[in-house]
């Protein structure tokens, strides 16, 4: 199967001609300057979502990709640092946009079409009331968030199906990795994150995360200079109990006061050593006694031919 394995993401910065409406890609800046500025921001992010890609094999060959479009700024840049991918790579794959109208109050159904439409994107509005269920379930004071992702991500996974892609693509990037990671150690007692790939439950579909290796601060710059249509999340934006928000603000502060903290906690979730840890199924260590009779057997036979 072929891959992106041997792709140089900076490949993306100098081949390929520029879409048909390349003219909605591109914003106006005032000067040269914050030109120079975007264009650096969009090359960082074309080539960590790259690296990303070719890192975990995310896109291959005849894939069929469908970008999940909630309409924040984290969706956004991600369908549009994969447009730009799909026009450059050296592979052939689709990208197809879909959306969840949970049915939220207040919901401006018009934003999402009218941006997709202009940007000539194959798209799709899925219509499913889960906020009236989120609602009716979760008891007055908890959060919404675990359930209305349940739910969500069931009606996506379904979909998928449905319209024949094989990898379904979540804009969550580095920060939201990062915060997973530690609301599961202080409040889950278990040490995971979001993986940048991963097989669902029942085998049928593959999430793939290209935003994995972005900053969230450049994801925020990118999706202000673009001035895409954002569309806010009045169902769970707004809790003040949650605790995702607590850790977010965690983060923020460590990387005002120790820059290059984040970068190596990253670094950590992709280097592990299951030896170091406490884990029993991850490592053998009811076996050391017998490794290391093996590794003393193994010395004395070196030392006997030697």
């Amino acid at each position: 199967m072929q891959s992106l394995d041997h792709f140089d993401p900076a490949h993306l910065d100098t081949v390929g001609a520029p879409p048909a409406n390349a003219e909605h890609n591109q914003p106006e800046l005032a000067d040269a300057k914050q030109k120079r500025e975007f264009n650096k921001l969009q090359k960082r992010l074309r080539r960590e979502v790259g690296n990303a890609i070719i890192d975990y094999q995310m896109i291959n060959e005849g894939d069929r990709v469908m970008v999940c479009l909630s309409g924040g700024k984290d969706s956004y840049t991600m369908l549009e640092i994969l447009r730009n991918l799909q026009r450059n790579a050296p592979i052939n794959f689709s990208l197809v946009a879909v959306n969840l109208d949970q049915k939220q109050p207040g919901f401006p159904e018009h934003v999402l079409p009218a941006y997709l439409d202009k940007q000539g994107v194959e798209y799709h509005i899925v219509e499913r009331d889960t906020y009236s269920v989120v609602k009716e379930k979760t008891p007055e004071g908890k959060t919404t968030c675990a359930l209305c992702s349940r739910l969500r991500r069931g009606s996506l996974y379904g979909f998928a199906e449905e319209i024949g892609a094989n990898k379904i693509a979540l804009g969550h990037h580095r920060e939201d990795i990062l915060e997973t990671l530690f609301l599961n150690m202080f409040f889950g007692g278990n040490l995971k994150a979001m993986p940048p790939k991963l097989l669902s439950d029942d085998g049928k579909n593959i999430v793939i995360r290209p935003l994995a290796y972005c900053k969230e601060a450049d994801i925020a710059e990118f999706s202000r200079l673009m001035e895409f249509p954002i569309i806010p999340c009045n169902l769970c934006g707004s809790q003040p109990n949650m605790q995702r928000q607590v850790v977010k603000e965690m983060l923020a502060e460590w990387d005002k006061k120790f820059p290059g903290r984040l970068e190596s906690m990253f670094k950590a979730v992709t280097n592990v050593a299951p030896s170091q840890l406490a884990d029993r199924s991850l490592f053998d260590f009811a076996g050391l006694e017998a490794k290391q009779a093996e590794l003393l057997v193994g010395r004395i036979q070196a030392l006997n031919v030697s």
